[in-house]
């Protein structure tokens, strides 16, 4: 399934499953249905959604907004440095930069979530504004100290995200969260998709485009811990919960790396793409004084 919230004219986002070009509203079909995606994985209710597909009415997708697929959840983790590409790329550029041997994590706000067709605000402190185009997942079931193996079993469903990221704020302190934490630098969606409908998540093609020019082409294949191994590793130290979402590294082909240096200004749309599951896409906003 691809599971979306969606609203009309305004009013507060509801669940309901992508089907085409329309949209099943579930809730309508099944009253008694969870109202938001990660209420669905707390209830353990995917298959009751699955149920009332049938008799839902349908929205034609393009009369409807789509809003973060999840918009507050309980952690938002990301990993650095996460694909051979890049390490390389970092390598070449900084000659004396050593790859990490474990998982290099940092928080990105909850407060950064923006829908998937948002604006991206430029903030007024900064110029060095940038994309990272990402695979995420999220959690679909509260769980603690799980295998490699039994990893994938956990997984709610995959999705898009631009892992915004303000340069200089980024690098201004070791945990980079301030940089990678402000407001609406995290767009997800479009919708999630459920494991079923993805055959190899480590196989899948994501590219970046800024203004329709081709910015990052790679593949999860080249991923340095795949998504089974950030759940193994995650859960020896929390428990993960319904709803948590994890974004996993980009690759090549950011602004910052170019030479020149390609940064976000205000007007520039980003689209961010990925086999089997959909595209986000955001245009450049001045922050308001």
């Amino acid at each position: 399934m691809k599971l979306a919230m969606f609203s009309e004219a305004g009013a507060t986002a509801r669940l309901g499953v992508v089907d085409g070009q329309a949209i099943a509203d579930v809730g309508v079909a099944d009253p008694s249905l969870p109202s938001t995606i990660q209420a669905v994985f707390e209830q353990d209710a995917l298959a009751a959604v699955g149920m009332a597909i049938r008799n839902a009415p349908r929205l034609a997708l393009d009369s409807v907004k789509l809003a973060a697929p999840i918009a507050r959840p309980g952690k938002f983790l990301a990993l650095g440095i996460n694909y051979g590409a890049h390490v390389a790329e970092m390598k070449e550029r900084m000659p004396a930069f050593e790859p990490p041997s474990v998982q290099v994590w940092f928080n990105k706000q909850v407060t950064s979530i923006a829908g998937p067709f948002d604006a991206i605000l430029k903030p007024l402190v900064s110029d060095m504004l940038d994309y990272e185009g990402e695979l995420a997942f999220v959690i679909g079931r509260r769980c603690k100290h799980v295998s490699r193996a039994d990893a994938p079993g956990v997984i709610g469903g995959y999705l898009v995200c631009n892992d915004v990221s303000v340069r200089d704020w980024q690098m201004a302190s070791p945990t980079q969260t301030m940089g990678k934490s402000f407001d609406t630098h995290g767009p997800i969606g479009p919708w999630l998709v459920t494991p079923d409908e993805i055959a190899d998540v480590q196989n899948l093609r994501v590219r970046t485009w800024v203004n329709g020019e081709l910015r990052q082409d790679f593949s999860t294949a080249d991923m340095v811990f795949t998504c089974a191994e950030m759940v193994e590793h995650l859960s020896k130290a929390m428990t993960l919960e319904p709803g948590d979402l994890i974004t996993t590294g980009t690759s090549v082909g950011n602004g910052v790396l170019r030479n020149p240096p390609l940064l976000l200004k205000q007007g520039d749309v980003v689209k961010v793409g990925i086999e089997g599951i959909g595209s986000i896409e955001n245009r450049v906003v001045n922050e308001a004084p």
